[in-house]
């Protein structure tokens, strides 16, 4: 039977809070749990990103770095951290310039359910900050900027933003949505029968 890790995801010094939690396989790798918090977030994965835990970070590793980057996140499973680094607790940092820290908390592992697909979101709270708005301080001004029409930069950060925003608002349905597709991109491909010799 296949194990799923029930993941608490929330995102650190903001307010109000944005909290996911989902279910994911135990032996997901680092790259593709970086795809699911995307997903589940609402991030548009246009910045770098990191994990760590232990005094370890896994991320893309970048030539210029040579030794002195992450490891690679593709080759590292959350299985691999969870034993390798004996904590339950992860950190995720998402565009090094905003610095958007996100805390991981493996809440269970259990047994997957019969013909559930995964990523399978639990419980969403919050909206996700908007791409590139100036990490937790920046955030906190655009809100309050966009809560009060008569703010200087209401009508500037209504235009550069493109719209209203609900900081309350989870839009669960786009992270339904955006699971559904990573589910259906990462399911194992039929097998092809082979054709009897003739």
């Amino acid at each position: 039977m296949t194990l799923v890790a029930r993941l608490k995801v929330t995102l650190s010094d903001v307010e109000p809070e944005v909290l996911r939690r989902f279910d994911v396989p135990l032996k997901i790798k680092l790259s593709r749990l970086h795809d699911v918090i995307q997903a589940a977030m609402g991030w548009t994965d246009t910045h770098l990103y990191e994990f760590r835990a232990g005094g370890v970070g896994w991320g893309v590793p970048l030539p210029e770095y040579d030794n002195d980057g992450p490891l690679p996140a593709s080759k590292t499973s959350l299985l691999d951290v969870l034993e390798d680094v004996g904590t339950k607790t992860i950190h995720y940092i998402y565009d090094f310039g905003d610095n958007w820290h996100h805390v991981i908390k493996v809440e269970k592992i259990d047994d997957a359910i019969l013909g559930a697909e995964y990523p399978r979101l639990v419980r969403a709270i919050g909206a996700c900050p908007p791409e590139d708005v100036g990490g937790f301080p920046g955030y906190a001004d655009f809100l309050e900027a966009m809560a009060d029409p008569n703010h200087e930069d209401h009508a500037r950060m209504l235009e550069w933003h493109g719209g209203k925003f609900d900081p309350y608002e989870a839009d669960i349905g786009r992270i339904l949505d955006k699971f559904e597709r990573l589910a259906k991109k990462w399911a194992p491909k039929p097998r092809k029968p082979k054709a009897a010799n003739q």
